[in-house]
């Protein structure tokens, strides 16, 4: 395995400008992507890795590459000088561009920022107050990390059926119940949260969406060791939590539709930039470690190199002209999440013992970091959070395909 950048080959449909800015983004990706970052974030204390975390996220924004995907009046920056305020910062082929390169030059993924610049912004967009806007989205930019609140013990897939309620006292609202799977909550500054304020009314009519803010008394984190040894989930434990009805998000009893807004931001943007480290780091470090004159070997990584290709070009589709159908999203869940884990499982079966020694990898890749049998374990975490396999497949049954649902089980 080795550090060195595969260069994407300008590409004969881009226009004159677009090719200049894939130059200019290929220039300031030779300049500032750490050329050591792999070592040095291997084996690093929970503080350094927040360091590195936040002064890499400064970096991209102050060369407009951290949200090119907020609109141009909240990204800020000189580059949006002359953009229209409600137009996304970069447009949506620089975007990709943008992604392109980043994934060639192997860069660090923004690990702790994920939640911030994707999910709560693209929530406060959708249906924050300008009060929460204002207060929220410049803070982010300049290092506020947050939190997804979501999943439940009993409540995973079936996330309607989550239990932690908030009750109204006043102006505030009093929380109580219990977080699990919450990927970054050590260091959270703040949380999406969602919590039932109507037991009586149907599971999804009666939740709502609030901003928590975890410094409040009341709230312990609970780090989950994993299989592979570290402690990126979380448990959040909320004991009679008081939050201002101020960082309710929408209406109250309306939190389920505004979740959307936050779970359709795993489909876009941030899908393509899977795709397309899955497609640079992840499939070279796979070719670096087969044995190629093998036939058997040569035909998987050809399968393999087809299957990314396809799912490169199903990810800039549903990037460039929106998810067409109520099945879109699913399908591209499903294809990388089952992609990443054959790929892992290949390269942990073709590296041998060796593979099997290596029990490090960098914290600020992501799960194509060449460390296979570490990168299969986590390539799970893609097949079972955020809607199972099996529940994307009958997602894309029933609303793609139009097949019958099954039948409730008594």
């Amino acid at each position: 395995m080795t550090g060195e950048t595969e260069e994407v080959v300008e590409s004969s449909t881009d226009s004159r400008e677009l090719g200049r800015f894939r130059r200019e983004v290929r220039a300031w990706c030779a300049e500032h992507v750490p050329p050591d970052w792999r070592a040095s974030q291997t084996g690093v204390t929970d503080a350094e890795f927040v360091r590195f975390q936040k002064q890499w996220f400064a970096e991209l924004h102050s060369a407009g590459f951290a949200v090119p995907h907020w609109p141009a009046e909240w990204a800020g920056g000189a580059r949006t000088r002359g953009v229209d305020p409600a137009a996304p910062a970069l447009s949506v082929a620089e975007q990709v561009v943008l992604y392109q390169e980043l994934a060639a030059h192997d860069a660090p993924r923004l690990v702790l920022a994920f939640v911030g610049i994707h999910h709560a912004a693209s929530t406060l967009l959708v249906a924050g107050t300008d009060e929460q806007r204002q207060r929220h989205l410049p803070a982010i930019l300049d290092g506020e990390i947050w939190v997804q609140g979501f999943s439940e013990p009993e409540a995973g897939s079936d996330l309607a059926s989550l239990r932690t309620t908030a009750r109204r006292v006043g102006d505030d609202f009093v929380v109580s119940g219990q977080k699990l799977w919450a990927s970054g909550g050590l260091h959270a500054d703040w949380c999406l949260l969602l919590a039932r304020t109507d037991p009586e009314a149907p599971k999804r009519k009666g939740i709502s969406y609030f901003l928590l803010d975890m410094t409040s008394p009341g709230i312990e984190v609970r780090p989950i060791r994993n299989a592979i040894g570290d402690s990126h989930f979380c448990e959040i434990f909320l004991d009679d939590v008081v939050v201002p009805a101020a960082n309710l998000v929408g209406q109250e009893n309306a939190g389920w539709q505004v979740a959307q807004a936050t779970l359709g931001a795993e489909r876009g943007m941030t899908m393509l930039e899977l795709a397309e480290r899955l497609g640079n780091a992840g499939f070279r470090w796979l070719v670096e470690a087969a044995p190629t004159d093998d036939p058997v070997v040569a035909d998987r990584l050809a399968q393999f190199e087809i299957e990314i290709a396809g799912l490169r070009g199903m990810c800039r589709r549903v990037v460039e002209k929106g998810a067409d159908g109520p099945a879109d999203a699913s399908i591209v869940k499903l294809y990388y999440s089952e992609l990443l884990q054959r790929l892992t499982d290949f390269g942990a079966e073709i590296g041998g013992t060796g593979a099997h020694t290596v029990l490090a990898k960098p914290l600020s890749s992501g799960w194509e970091s060449g460390s296979w049998v570490l990168d299969f374990i986590g390539s799970w975490e893609w097949t079972i959070p955020g809607g199972a396999s099996e529940i994307q497949r009958t997602i894309i049954a029933e609303r793609g395909l139009g097949l019958p649902r099954e039948p409730s089980v008594a």
